[in-house]
């Protein structure tokens, strides 16, 4: 139990010398939680709200916290999501058996912009879009999230010390069609 990491998947318990059915011995007991399918986590190391996040990065490592997950994790809504928003690069295969996820597929080429890594508990480094990427992925994919989602986001994040509508803009640049709605709102709001 002790070479397991805080988030794992059936190879990686193999890896670390334990069979199947001990696996499921520590699943049986409590020791261990499934997220997925062949996706596990320590739940007493790993943070609950990450769990998700932390099990889908153990099965494809570019899982990264998106949209209305993102914004709650930057403080910048107030939603309770009911399905963790997860994005992976286009063409990647999502992983099974995950209850309460929400999958995006973005763009390979611009998927690592914004991207950051954080500590979700025990030795599970997770990633998430900064608070600016995710006002502009939320103003990309408005007809998804919804305007007043995009816009609320936009208005807590100007409140901020330290925000910097031009730094916005100059990532938004790599989103033409989004460039433009972004613009249209920061000059209303400012």
């Amino acid at each position: 139990m002790l070479q397991l990491p805080s988030a794992f998947s059936l190879d990686d318990a193999r890896a670390a010398g334990l069979r199947k059915d001990q696996v499921y011995q520590l699943l049986a007991e409590g020791d261990i939680a499934r997220m997925g399918r062949a996706a596990f986590v320590r739940p007493d190391v790993v943070d609950p709200v990450y769990a998700t996040l932390a099990a889908a990065t153990a099965m494809q490592p570019t899982a990264t916290l998106c949209l209305t997950s993102a914004l709650v994790r930057h403080e910048l809504s107030d939603a309770i999501p009911f399905a963790t928003d997860i994005a992976l690069p286009r063409g990647t295969r999502h992983p099974a058996g995950f209850e309460h996820v929400t999958w995006h597929s973005f763009d390979a080429a611009t998927f690592e912009l914004g991207r950051e890594m954080f500590d979700a508990g025990g030795d599970a480094q997770v990633a998430t879009y900064s608070a600016e990427r995710t006002i502009i992925d939320c103003f990309r994919l408005m007809h998804q999230e919804g305007s007043d989602v995009a816009h609320e986001a936009l208005r807590r994040w100007l409140r901020w010390r330290g925000s910097s509508p031009s730094q916005l803009l100059k990532m938004a640049a790599s989103f033409p069609r989004t460039t433009r709605r972004l613009r249209l709102a920061l000059e209303v709001l400012l």
